[in-house]
């Protein structure tokens, strides 16, 4: 079974749909407190989903060689999965901060923090109405890696980061420098395989992916440059925002 590819308008229109259900119900200016966390939740979900109908296809239908970590970029502890979460018609808020925390506790290196720390069981603020909602928009489209390039994954997150910031009259540079700009200085770098890149103010790290981009552009290999790349960032919410960019990007 084939999985429609997502292009990137029709994909930018899904996250602002996602962020229109919580007016009335949460400031714009916290909008990415938890639309950012369900965009990654779902992405990971579906990959994870993905590898497991890849491997069980390889093996011959052997659920427990499908299951194996080797088989997975990050492992969701059972009980975790996006349909366990969408199963609870009460205390939902509850249900996802558990599953938050278990599929960060079972990344450590990868995923810790990247869920944030959105007070998910105010029900005053979020309903289980208002969060069932939510989780049956996201649950419209299948964001793994078939549907969604990494990429186009990328570009909608920045896309998100731009629209929270205008809406709250607060400026995204903090998050993200504008492709154009980074565009001109990969260019200026011109970076090749096996060079060591260190970004000091790297947010999001679309600096980061973009040499990646290049390297692969110019027939060179990115496995050159594993362990080659360095970035660091100052604001921890910033910080936890480029794992789950890069998380979601990863191909």
């Amino acid at each position: 079974m084939t999985t429609a590819c997502i292009a990137l308008p029709e994909l930018e229109r899904y996250l602002a749909k996602a962020a229109d259900l919580l007016r009335g119900s949460v400031d714009q200016a916290d909008f990415k407190a938890y639309i950012f966390p369900l965009m990654f939740f779902k992405r990971i979900n579906d990959v994870y989903l993905e590898e497991f109908a890849q491997a069980l296809e390889e093996s011959g239908g052997d659920h427990e060689f499908a299951a194996f970590a080797e088989n997975h970029r990050f492992a969701i502890p059972e009980g975790n999965l996006w349909a366990d979460v969408r199963s609870h018609s009460e205390n939902i808020g509850t249900a996802l901060r558990t599953a938050f925390r278990e599929i960060e506790k079972a990344n450590p290196e990868t995923l810790y923090g990247i869920f944030g720390n959105a007070n998910w069981t105010n029900k005053d603020k979020l309903p289980d109405r208002k969060l069932a909602d939510l989780i049956e928009h996201f649950s419209t489209k299948v964001l793994s890696n078939a549907a969604v390039a990494p990429d186009v994954f990328g570009n909608a997150y920045e896309y998100l980061i731009k629209r929270f910031a205008d809406q709250s009259n607060k400026k995204a540079g903090e998050y993200y420098t504008p492709r154009s700009v980074v565009s001109l200085l990969i260019s200026i770098l011109n970076p090749a395989e096996g060079d060591s890149i260190y970004d000091p103010a790297c947010g999001t790290g679309g600096m980061l992916i973009e040499v990646i981009e290049h390297v692969k552009s110019v027939g060179g290999s990115p496995k050159t440059l594993w362990g080659k790349l360095y970035g660091q960032e100052k604001v921890l919410g910033t910080s936890s925002r480029r794992r789950g960019a890069a998380a979601g990007r990863r191909g």
